[in-house]
C-alpha cells in the first residue's frame, strides 16, 4: 500500500478540491496519510453486502421442500416466486448505477438491506402463495438486484485506480461466497427449528450489516478529502453524472440491440443463468433430497460450490487477460453442459467422490463466464460497455427465472429433475456455438477512459 502514500499526502482535509493537480511539495508534510486507505474499508463493506445479497437471493431454494410439506403448494408455484426474485434481480441491475448516481451509494444500499429484511421477515406470517411471491419474489428480488454486479463495478470504479481489476474480481467472487455463508446455516435451521427460524435469521443478518454501511460506506473518496487508491498527482475528479442516467441506460440498450453481438452475448449469458442460478442454485437441494440426501448436506455441497467459485472467477480473470474470450467461454459452456448430462447418475443418498468432483468443477465454472463476457462487452461496445453488460446480466437472470420455474414444473409433472438436468446440458452446447459465432473486430463505440 506504499504505492498510494504519495498521492494521498497531496490530499487535504480542507474543502479544497482534491482533484486539482496542484504542486504536491507543500502538502506532503501537511497530512500524514492513513496506514490503510479508506478505499479498502469501503471494499470490505461492499464485500460483506455482496455476500449477503447473494445469500439472501439463494435462500429460497433451500425452503422449497419445507414450504411444500407445510402448505401443500406445488414445487412449480413455489419456484414461480423464486423466478420472480431472479427476474427482478436481473432487471433492477441495469438501473442500479443510475439509482446510485441519483441517490448515492449508501442510501441505495441501506434501502436494499431494509427491503430484504422486510421481505424475509414477513414470510413468517404468510398463509397464501401470493404472499410468498410478494415477499421473496418482489421485495427480496428488488433489494438484492440493487446490490448486484453494478454495485461492485461502481465501488471499484470510484474508489480504486490501482488494483481496480483485482477488486472487481474479489467483489464479484464475494457474491458467490454468499452461498458458502448462508446455505449451510439456512439448511440446518430449516431442518431443525423450521423454515420460519431460517427466514428470521436472514432478516436479522440483513439488518446486522446496516451499522457498517452507515459507518464506513461513502459515495466517493472526495467526500473524505482523498483521492482514489493508487491515483497519482495528475488525477482529476470525474464530473458528476449528467441527469437522465436512466434514459442513458435505455439509449445504450437501444443502440446495442441493433447489433448481432449483443444478442449472441445475451442469449449465451441467459444459458449461463439458466444452468447456474436458475437450475443448480434453486433446485439442486430439493433434487438431491429426492434421492435421500439430507437437506443440510445438500445445502453444504451447494455452499462448497461458492468456495471454488471464488478461485474459478479469479483464475478466469487471469486467463481473460491472456487468451481469446470467445474460446474461453466456449470451453466453459461445453464442459458445464457435459457435467450436467452426468448429474442424474451422480445424485445419491450419500456424498461420494464423483459427486464431489462435480461440485468442485461446477464451482470453478460457476461465474468463470463473467470476466470474458465483460471483456467482449468492452471490445464491442466501448464506453457503453458497463451499461450493456448490465442488460446482458438481465438476460442472465431472465434465463435463470425461466428455468427456475420450468424445472419446478418438470418435477411436478414427472416426479424427477432428470429432464431438467439434461435439457440444461443441451442448452450449454447451444451457448458454446453462440459464443464462437461472435466475431473479433473493432469496437462499436469509443473505448471508455480509465
Amino acid at each position: 500500500m506504499t504505492q498510494t502514500a504519495r498521492p494521498e499526502t497531496s490530499s487535504s482535509p480542507t474543502p479544497s478540491t482534491p482533484s486539482t493537480p496542484s504542486s504536491p511539495a507543500p502538502a506532503v508534510a501537511a497530512v500524514v496519510p492513513p496506514r490503510v486507505h479508506p478505499a479498502w474499508w469501503v471494499a470490505l463493506v461492499a464485500f460483506l453486502v455482496l455476500i449477503g445479497a447473494a445469500g439472501f437471493r439463494a435462500t429460497p431454494g433451500v425452503l422449497i421442500d419445507p414450504l411444500h410439506e407445510e402448505f401443500g403448494w406445488s414445487r412449480g408455484s413455489i419456484s414461480f416466486a423464486v423466478s420472480v426474485n431472479l427476474l427482478l434481480y436481473g432487471f433492477t441491475a441495469p438501473f442500479a448505477t443510475a439509482l446510485m448516481e441519483r441517490y448515492g451509494i449508501r442510501r441505495v444500499v441501506l434501502g436494499s438491506l431494509l427491503l430484504i429484511s422486510a421481505g424475509s421477515g414477513l414470510t413468517v406470517f404468510m398463509t397464501a402463495r401470493w404472499q410468498l411471491v410478494l415477499c421473496w419474489g418482489v421485495l427480496v428480488g428488488l433489494g438484492a438486484g440493487s446490490m448486484a454486479l453494478a454495485f461492485a463495478g461502481t465501488i471499484a470504479g470510484r474508489w480504486f485506480v490501482a488494483r481496480r481489476g483485482l477488486v472487481t474480481g474479489i467483489l464479484t467472487a464475494g457474491g458467490a461466497a454468499g452461498n458458502l455463508v448462508f446455505l449451510p446455516l439456512v439448511g440446518l435451521l430449516a431442518e431443525g427449528p423450521g423454515w420460519r427460524t431460517a427466514a428470521l435469521a436472514v432478516a436479522l443478518c440483513a439488518l446486522a450489516v446496516v451499522p457498517l454501511v452507515v459507518w464506513l460506506l461513502r459515495d466517493r473518496p472526495e467526500d473524505l478529502g482523498l483521492r482514489p487508491y493508487g491515483a497519482g498527482d495528475d488525477y482529476v475528479t470525474p464530473p458528476p453524472a449528467p441527469p437522465g442516467a436512466a434514459r442513458r441506460t435505455l439509449t445504450a440498450l437501444a443502440a446495442a440491440a441493433r447489433t448481432r453481438v449483443f444478442w449472441l452475448l445475451a442469449a449465451s449469458f441467459a444459458v449461463c443463468g439458466a444452468s447456474t442460478n436458475g437450475l443448480i442454485g434453486t433446485h439442486f437441494v430439493p433434487g438431491a433430497h429426492d434421492h435421500g440426501m439430507p437437506v443440510p448436506v445438500a445445502a453444504s455441497l451447494l455452499a462448497v460450490i461458492g468456495i471454488f467459485d471464488v478461485l474459478g472467477t479469479i483464475c478466469s480473470g487471469w486467463l481473460t487477460d491472456r487468451y481469446d474470450a470467445r474460446r474461453l467461454l466456449a470451453v466453459y459452456y461445453a464442459l458445464r453442459g457435459a457435467s450436467l448430462l452426468f448429474l442424474p447418475v451422480l445424485l445419491a443418498e450419500n456424498v461420494h467422490p464423483p459427486m464431489l468432483l462435480f461440485i468442485v468443477f461446477y464451482g470453478l465454472d460457476w461465474v468463470a463466464t463473467v470476466p470474458p463476457t465483460i471483456a467482449l462487452c468492452r471490445e464491442h461496445f466501448g464506453a457503453d460497455a458497463g451499461v450493456v453488460f448490465g442488460w446482458v446480466l438481465a438476460s442472465h437472470q431472465l434465463g435463470a427465472a425461466v428455468v427456475a420455474f420450468g424445472a419446478g414444473m418438470i418435477r411436478d409433472a414427472t416426479g424427477s429433475y432428470d429432464l431438467a438436468w439434461t435439457s440444461a446440458g443441451v442448452l450449454c452446447a447451444v451457448a458454446t456455438v453462440l459464443v464462437m459465432v461472435i466475431r473479433r473486430g473493432a469496437p462499436a463505440a469509443v473505448p471508455a477512459r480509465t
